[in-house]
């Protein structure tokens, strides 16, 4: 096994501290707005696929409530346990999101909060294009990613004893890459967090769903 490889410290990292990411940063509550609005987009028994899906709260958890049918992905295994306890309701797969593959036009929305800026910026794009091809005419895709460009470690993240990787490419760039990857930006938002942020983007194919768009 490559302990260099930054997607394996990303695995690592997430096994190690699964349980306190959830107590830091909120699972029962965080997303609530943007889960309301994503709602509203994805018609009733739609499909749902969740990049990065973490644990399964709230995200897997909130929208099978919705009538949504709700896959998950993440590389963490014990994320993927938890989350398989926690939501029993969805499907939950345990594999690198770069490297997962997918019926063309099988999901009516695409949801990545805070994943993709743990994968090689050589990597998204592709990963973006191959999100685009996973959804149908009119499908939403809703992702925060970075909003300033940084690549870097912190060691024993989150106080679980070990480090985690980030890359991070400025928000004009992923604003290019989700629009050269097909899909139309319809927002584009800030999201604050210590001292730097996030950037929040609603995008969809192109296609016609007649869904809302999201409120704000």
């Amino acid at each position: 096994m490559d302990f260099t490889d930054p997607k394996d410290v990303v695995r690592r990292g997430y096994d190690a501290v699964s349980l306190r990411y959830d107590e830091v940063y909120g699972a029962e509550t965080k997303y609530d707005s943007l889960l309301v609005d994503l709602c509203r987009r994805v018609p009733a028994g739609g499909t749902v696929l969740d990049v990065g899906c973490g644990s399964g709260v709230p995200v897997a958890r909130t929208l099978p409530a919705a009538g949504c049918r709700v896959t998950g992905i993440d590389i963490s295994e014990v994320q993927i346990r938890r989350a398989r306890e926690q939501v029993p309701q969805a499907e939950f797969i345990r594999a690198d999101a770069t490297a997962a593959s997918f019926d063309a036009a099988s999901f009516d929305a695409v949801v990545s909060f805070f994943a993709l800026i743990h994968i090689p910026l050589a990597e998204q794009p592709p990963l973006l294009r191959k999100i685009a091809g996973w959804l149908r005419p009119g499908g939403c895709f809703v992702a925060a990613t970075g909003h300033g460009e940084w690549t870097g470690t912190e060691e024993n993240w989150l106080g679980g004893g070990a480090p985690m990787w980030w890359s991070h490419a400025d928000a004009a760039t992923n604003r290019e890459w989700i629009t050269q990857a097909g899909l139309v930006i319809e927002q584009e938002e800030f999201i604050p967090e210590g001292g730097g942020g996030h950037a929040l983007f609603w995008a969809h194919r192109p296609g016609s769903s007649g869904w809302p768009s999201p409120a704000r």
